[in-house]
């Protein structure tokens, strides 16, 4: 059942919705005279005057939420033409007309047989119409009409932004603002208080407050440390109804971090540490690592180290981590036991950002103290000085001299001896062994002789080696300086030579000199300029000492003449300061040049019969021996012109050469043509030894061009050798009695090898035995010189050797 003012409302709105149903805007009536039988309504309106209605009314209103039993009534709608006979039918339309809104026909009455809700649905427009009963005509326009849902307070408050984290830095001032927290209310803000909402914090309202109205959250102390609390969670409550007494509400939880700030300064957990570190270490070793604490976080606990002490920052730096916030200490400079064994290092630890609004709290620094032991270790022997010696040695000084003495001790505290080993002296730095060192003294003396021009500085290393720790091995360099005694006697810078004119005048200055010497003296060079003794009756040039170690020489007369004496060779002498003061003789050379009348130098050569006049007799020698070998040359291409003319000549004329060579001679090979003359087979139309006119040579051999086909009259019409075989024989003869050839002779043959050889013989002889498949006979079509040998090759015809 609904409480007992609400069904009071409910009375209410329904009789002011009944009075805007009937209320009535106008009416005018007009009454007719008659009506047409048997016309319709339709009809009988439009022939009479129509009277003019309208429906009044304005919104109807129903309330939410309705729990009752029976449908509620709404309203009433009616027309000033309901004359209440019940002639008219009433009948809704539109949004939830026949399901949530019923109405009933005959007197209009609306009622809502659904639980309305305003928060899903606030209002409803239907239409209205009003129908007769009868003909279901309308009397009147369709109208339009709302029934409006009428609010109650039925939805709290509700947070739809949360979540809600909000923020606030420590030490903040009363009244700092937080967040702001907002609320909605469901229900109509424009009706009643149903949707005013107000404020309030529930839990933590000791250190928060929140605006009854905004919603907005303040700080209500001065003091949150995030040190001893970060953040906090409020419950805000939010009340509909402004607050009032029946008012729905919701709440929500607010968590709020506390920001930090740096109000903390840097500290040190102690106040002193202590390290260990070898006085080997290297430079730059980390001794140890110590951080100070920072209540802060973030940036605010970025800090830096330093120290403070002036002793521990020249042998000790530090530098801080940035990934650990941690100082590391490490070593700046070397540490020796012997002198210091602790040293207390005074670190300080500053914050990087302070913030200017908390000074007033204190410094933001802190120091502590850092002790080092230095542990004693094996340390190799030290030279003194340490940089190195430097030692001077005149370079005339003798074998075995004393250059000078290194020294070195072991640093440690048992001072173990120390001894300088055999190879003390780096090989490297002294490959020509031209210095030594005593192994127990360390005394360097030379083991060759120096020069100081050839090197006048020589650096070496020498090695020290403790005794009874081979490994402790220390080196030093040692640089030797060579000084300089006057060894080298001064000479002309270059071979110097200079030209004068031959028209040149006295006293005119034609050239300057200088020396150079090798040495060094300490006073600096000073030299003397003379002319040598065997220049002194010298009556052409004069020299003149011009004192600044330069001279310079002058023509002492005039009237050069080149072609009488071209050259003038001058001796100097040059002496140096000393000591002993050293000298040495240069020459120079003067050329008597012609020159044109402006002075510049034409020609500095003699005429050409001077010269020819001054010719050695061993260049007359050298120039006959090279026309003498031109001339052989030219003979002996004449010769062999002619020569070789000779050699064509015998060419062009025919000639038969046979080289008979026999294989079982083991003299001279198959290439020994000279064993025999063949010079007189070249040309058969000389025969010298045929113009005697004796019989006993034979037949005449000039007719032997004459034998065609190699036949002469002979028994059984054989081939007839004899010709050959004397002119053989008288040829041999003739060889055996020349003292001019050989002392042999051989009649090289190619004899047969014997039946066995696969290769038979090598003779062409056989060649002209009738069982020769071979046809020579093309041999005669070869021309004039292979006739002849065709005549041995072609066998003789059976008849013609008959005719």
């Amino acid at each position: 059942m609904a409480p007992s003012w609400r069904l009071g409302a409910c009375c209410m709105l329904v009789a002011l919705g009944l009075l805007h149903c009937c209320g009535r805007g106008w009416s005018e009536t007009t009454r007719t005279s008659g009506i047409a039988m048997g016309g319709t309504k339709e009809q009988e309106l439009l022939s009479h005057d129509r009277v003019k209605r309208g429906w009044v009314w304005n919104q109807f209103f129903v309330v939410e939420e309705y729990t009752g039993t029976e449908p509620l009534y709404v309203g009433k709608i009616h027309t000033d033409s309901d004359e209440g006979e019940g002639n008219i039918k009433y009948t809704i339309s539109g949004q939830g007309a026949g399901t949530i809104f019923i109405i009933d026909e005959l007197t209009g009455d609306i009622h809502a047989t659904e639980r309305l809700d305003r928060e899903e649905q606030s209002f409803y427009t239907l239409k209205a119409q009003a129908r007769d009963r009868l003909t279901n005509e309308l009397l009147e326009s369709e109208s339009e009409f709302v029934i409006k849902v009428q609010d109650i307070n039925d939805s709290e408050p509700k947070f739809l932004e949360g979540p809600y984290i909000g923020s606030v830095a420590e030490l903040s001032q009363i009244g700092t603002s937080v967040m702001k927290v907002t609320a909605s209310d469901a229900d109509d803000p424009t009706y009643g208080s149903s949707a005013r909402v107000v404020y309030s914090v529930l839990d933590g309202e000791k250190f928060f407050t929140v605006d009854r109205q905004t919603g907005l959250i303040r700080t209500a102390v001065a003091d949150l440390d995030r040190e001893t609390q970060d953040r906090y969670e409020l419950v805000v409550k939010a009340t509909d109804m402004a607050g009032q007494m029946g008012g729905l509400s919701g709440s929500t939880t607010v968590t709020i971090v506390i920001t930090d700030v740096n109000d903390n300064p840097p500290r040190f957990p102690q106040k002193m540490y202590q390290f260990s570190v070898s006085e080997g270490a290297a430079v730059g070793t980390p001794v140890g690592r110590v951080i100070a604490t920072d209540a802060d976080m973030g940036e605010n606990t970025d800090m830096s180290y330093l120290i403070k002490d002036e002793e521990g920052g020249e042998l000790f730096k530090v530098t801080t981590d940035g990934n650990t916030q941690e100082a590391v200490i490490a070593i700046k400079k070397p540490l020796d036991f012997e002198s210091k064994r602790t040293h207390n290092v005074v670190v300080e630890a500053v914050n990087k950002h302070v913030d200017p609004r908390f000074l007033e709290l204190g410094s933001f620094r802190d120091q502590t103290i850092v002790r080092v032991s230095v542990t004693d270790t094996d340390e190799p022997p030290v030279f003194h000085p340490a940089d190195g010696a430097t030692m001077e040695v005149q370079e005339d000084a003798r074998l075995g001299a004393l250059v000078g003495t290194v020294t070195a001790k072991d640093p440690d505290m048992e001072n173990a001896p120390v001894r300088y080993g055999a190879f003390s002296i780096d090989p490297n730095t002294d490959q020509e062994q031209i210095f030594h060192i005593d192994p127990v003294s360390g005394a360097i003396t030379l083991g060759k002789v120096l020069d100081r021009e050839t090197a006048g500085w020589h650096n070496i290393t020498v090695t020290a080696v403790e005794s009874d720790n081979i490994s402790q091995i220390s080196h030093s360099s040692v640089s030797v300086r060579i000084l300089d005694v006057n060894d080298n006697p001064p000479e002309l810078a270059t071979p110097y030579e200079a030209s004068i004119c031959e028209d040149a005048k006295p006293g005119q200055l034609i050239h300057t000199i200088s020396v150079v010497d090798r040495d060094e003296p300490q006073s600096g060079h000073h030299f003397y300029f003379t002319l040598a003794p065997e220049a002194t009756n010298n009556r052409h040039f004069t020299l003149w000492d011009v004192k600044d170690n330069t001279a310079g020489i002058r023509t002492q007369r005039s009237g050069f003449n080149r072609h009488e004496q071209n050259v003038y060779l001058l001796p100097i002498l040059v002496v140096d300061s000393g000591p002993p003061a050293l000298s040495s003789t240069g020459t120079l050379t003067i050329h008597v040049c012609g020159c044109d009348p402006e002075g510049a130098i034409q020609s500095c050569n003699a005429t050409a019969y001077v010269i020819s006049t001054a010719l050695s007799p061993g260049a007359l020698i050298a120039l006959l021996v090279c026309m003498l070998i031109l001339i052989v040359l030219v003979l002996l291409i004449l010769t062999l012109k002619r020569h070789r003319k000779g050699q064509r000549m015998s060419e062009d004329e025919e000639d038969m050469r046979d080289n008979v060579i026999k294989y079982n001679d083991e003299g001279g090979g198959e290439q020994d043509t000279q064993a025999y003359d063949m010079s007189a087979l070249r040309n058969l139309y000389d025969f010298p030894e045929a113009k005697s006119g004796s019989s006993e040579s034979g037949p005449d051999l000039r007719m032997l061009p004459q034998w065609i086909h190699g036949r002469v009259s002979g028994d059984g019409g054989a081939a007839d050798f004899s010709v050959f075989k004397g002119y053989i024989c008288k040829k041999v003869e003739q060889a055996d009695a020349d003292l001019s050839v050989p002392p042999y002779d051989s009649f090289q043959t190619y004899a047969f090898e014997g039946t066995s050889s696969p290769a038979l013989s090598l003779s062409s002889i056989h060649t002209m035995s009738a069982t020769s498949e071979q046809d020579f006979s093309y041999l005669s079509d070869w021309g004039p010189r292979f006739r002849q040998l065709a005549g041995y090759y072609v066998p003789v015809n059976p008849e013609e050797e008959g005719s």
